[in-house]
This record gives C-alpha cells, structure tokens and sequence, in this order.
C-alpha cells in the first residue's frame, strides 16, 4: 500500500491508495517546552493558539512549505499518519509534494519528516505538477499548461510540458502573510490587537483584492492596546481589501514574471487555455479576476482547489514503479527518489 502526503505551512493531507483523501488537519503542534512532550497535533493543536499556558507553545512545523522545526515536522507526521492507518502499514512507499525552488537541505528536510513513519522509500513532486493531476490535465504532452498554486505559506508558480517544469517561480508570501498583514492593519488603524487565528476567519469571511460591489463587514474581538481590556470592531471587506491587497499583487507579479520568461511556444499554448489557479487562496474573492485583468489572459479555478495537489500526489503513485526501474525513456513527473 502506498501513500501520498501534502506537507502544507497551513494544512497537512494524507491520500491512501484505494481509500483517497483519508486526513485534513491543520499543520500545528503543541508541546511542553521543558520536557519536549507532544500534547496535540493537527486541528485540536490549531485551536490552542494563542491560548496556550506557560511553558506550552503551538506552532507551525512548516514555513513557507519547507520544513522550519524538523523534529516537530517528523512527530507531527508521524502522529497524523497512525491515526488514518488502522493497521500498520509495513514499509510503506511515499509521495510527496514540495516546493518549485527548494534547496537540497530543504528537501532532506521533508525527506527526513516523511521517513519517520518508516518509509521504505520517498518520491518527491513539485507543487504545481501535482496540483496539474490534480485538475486532471495531461502534463506529459508536449503543451504548455501555466499553473499557480497559491497556498497558506507560498505560491509556486510554473509552466509545465513534458511532464517536466519549464519555468518555474516560488513567492514566499501567500495566506499566511495576508493574516499577519491584517494584524497589522488592525492594530495600527483601531488599537485593537488580535491573534492570526481571527485574522484568517476575517480573510475567509470579508476578504477580497478588488473592490466589491457590496461592503460585508466582520467582527473582530480582541484586546484594546491602550487600556488592555477586550474590545471588538466591525471592519469591512474594503478595509481587509486594503491590507492584503500588496501580498495579492505580489503573487500577481510572480505569474507575470514566469509568463515574461516562458518560451514562446509555450506562450501560445498558455494564451489558448489561459491560468489554472490552485490551492485554498486561490477563491480569495476577486483574486482570479485580478490575475485575469493583469495577464490579459482567462483564468479558471478548480472547484476543489484545496485538494489539487493531495489529489495529484495520489494520481503519482502510478508512476513509482517506473521511476523505481529508472526507465529513462518514460515521462514521469516524479523526481530522485530517496
């Protein structure tokens, strides 16, 4: 039985072969300081943030999809994968999704946190490419398919053709940046201080990077920085608008910069089937329309755009015995095994 993992800043998935999707939990753990002692993973990690005691500390393992706490990382996949797995799977093969640009460091990082399980071997694929199965789209012809993947931590931008990557940019900046610059926002605008937590339900409430045609508003609770007691506002979906608005056109810079060096008959492919957009930002409202007007191009969104990439990296196990045999003459968008 194999198995397929995606390791996202934000969210962590686990697809099974012959079972799909089988876990979806928030990429936090929480642990006493002192001794190291885990004391939850996942989604009942993520709702401690913030509310921890002393000497008790919930963080993300993973930054900018790369491995930021390594012994966290390898004890937080290692907790996640014995809940979905009844039995003990022996030795299990492993597909993984990674980052367009990742040092080698960074790569034996994940490497590293997958192999605790106890991996007989792990399989290594870009964001993108797994994000492009996921879709259902051929990447192993000889078309060019543009495809942004725009997550919690990063947004891996990359042309893809022949099973392979033409072009390739990673901006650091995506939902994880936007959260942190609506506390910003906040605190500077209404004195209000507020935690990341409530900065992404206002994001996925109100958020928008065009102006809409109705305000929505949201309410924030947190504590007033100047009289230290708790207060709560109602913001708009303008104001929001306005502080995530600089990390949106950074993403949108990101596609231009990898269309502006894509080769030209990849542009025309790319001019006739237009912006594939994946991963949880990619329903950020008005964020595929400022893609459209920016790109000049059309710009379509995966109706489950979330689980593109967990979905692509269980279509990729079906390429693992042919990378096993390291058969040359096949297309396959799996890299080095490990």
């Amino acid at each position: 039985m194999d198995i397929a993992i995606d390791l996202g800043s934000g969210r962590t998935r686990v697809f099974i072969e012959n079972k799909g999707k089988v876990l979806d939990e928030a990429s936090v753990v929480t642990y006493d300081t002192d001794t190291g002692e885990i004391y939850a993973v996942g989604d009942e990690a993520y709702d401690m943030i913030g509310k921890t005691p002393v000497g008790i500390k919930a963080v993300h393992p993973l930054d900018s999809g790369v491995i930021a706490e390594s012994e966290l990382g390898e004890d937080m996949v290692s907790i996640l994968l014995r809940e979905v797995c009844s039995v003990k799977i022996v030795m299990p093969r492993i597909v993984t999704a990674i980052p367009c640009e990742v040092t080698e460091v960074e790569k034996r990082a994940v490497v590293n946190a997958v192999s605790a399980f106890g991996a007989r071997r792990v399989f290594l694929i870009e964001s993108p490419k797994a994000a492009a199965l996921g879709c259902g789209v051929d990447i192993t012809s000889p078309h060019g398919i543009l495809i942004a993947d725009i997550g919690s931590g990063s947004a891996d931008i990359a042309v893809i053709t022949l099973g392979g990557i033409a072009v390739s940019k990673s901006v650091k900046h995506a939902g994880s940046t936007m959260d942190m610059e609506i506390v910003k926002y906040i605190r500077k605008k209404y004195n209000l201080i507020i935690g990341t937590n409530m900065a992404e339900k206002c994001k996925k409430a109100v958020g928008c990077v065009k102006a809409p045609a109705e305000d929505e508003t949201f309410r924030l609770k947190g504590r007033d920085a100047v009289s230290g007691l708790p207060k709560f506002i109602d913001v708009t979906s303008s104001e929001i608008k306005e502080a995530i608005e600089d990390t949106a056109l950074e993403i949108v810079n990101g596609i231009k910069s990898v269309l502006e060096k894509t080769p030209p008959e990849l542009t025309s492919d790319i001019y006739t089937d237009g912006i594939i957009l994946t991963g949880g930002l990619a329903k950020l409202k008005g964020l595929p329309r400022l893609v459209s007007e920016s790109t000049k191009l059309r710009v379509r969104v995966h109706k489950e755009a979330a689980d593109c990439v967990i979905m692509g990296c269980g279509k990729a196990i079906k390429y693992i015995g042919e990378a096993e045999k390291s058969q040359d003459s096949e297309i396959s968008p799996l890299l080095t095994a490990y």
